[in-house]
């Protein structure tokens, strides 16, 4: 029913997990120490009379330099990712109990939701199509053709409420009975958590529907 399912948090996909950048970090710091023992005892023990090539002596420590470089910059990335998540949670925790505008399934809980759907230019008719969670259509109703809020009662044609669920809403655009196909109405639903997974943020709305915070269009302070 999501409009795009959260992937789990150990998926491969997208941001390494810290703790597989810890481990790459620690291969490289002991494939630079083994490199730093081998080149001391090499040095150590060269035969006097035939000491090490001058030129291979500096492309070994040029070697040695590019590796030291490397755990260097490891060091700094993973510096920088810390301090990056921190910021992003301390930023997130702000967000909890605010309302987000976005396309998504919206949990009804009794009372009316207010959705949006953006115009179409050449529709001279619009329509909400209501879905259950199992995709079966349970409703059509006329909505005003035009770029503004609009309101879903849920209720059935004869005035009984239907139960409180999650429910899917599509709008579909019609110009003299052709359709022009359909859009997934957008609508604010209260966020009551945030966690990012694989570098993305990602809202939990009542319902249990999860949304990516790249299609929120838009956020409101919490009645």
């Amino acid at each position: 029913m999501d409009v795009t399912q959260a992937p789990a948090a150990a998926a491969s996909a997208g941001t390494a997990p810290a703790n597989a950048t810890e481990a790459d970090t620690s291969v490289i710091r002991s494939d630079f120490q083994t490199f730093l023992n081998m080149l001391t005892t090499q040095a150590q023990n060269q035969d006097p009379l035939n000491p090490m090539d001058s030129s291979e002596f500096s492309t070994q420590l040029a070697t040695f330099s590019g590796v030291e470089q490397q755990v260097r910059t490891n060091d700094l990335l993973t510096a920088l990712q810390q301090s990056l998540g921190q910021s992003d949670v301390s930023q997130m925790a702000d967000w909890i109990g605010m309302d987000a505008r976005a396309e998504m399934p919206m949990a009804f809980q009794g009372e009316p939701l207010t959705l949006f759907a953006p115009a179409q230019a050449l529709a001279d008719r619009m329509e909400l199509i209501v879905t259950d969670t199992t995709g079966t259509e349970l409703q059509r109703v006329a909505i005003p053709a035009g770029d503004v809020a609009f309101e879903w009662a849920g209720v059935t044609t004869d005035g009984s409420p239907l139960p409180e669920a999650v429910y899917d809403f599509q709008v579909e655009y019609f110009a003299q009975d052709t359709s022009l196909g359909t859009q997934t109405a957008q609508g604010y639903a209260r966020i009551n958590e945030a966690q990012i997974l694989d570098g993305e943020v990602w809202l939990s709305m009542p319902g249990g529907v999860q949304v990516s915070s790249n299609l929120v269009q838009a956020m409101r302070g919490g009645a």
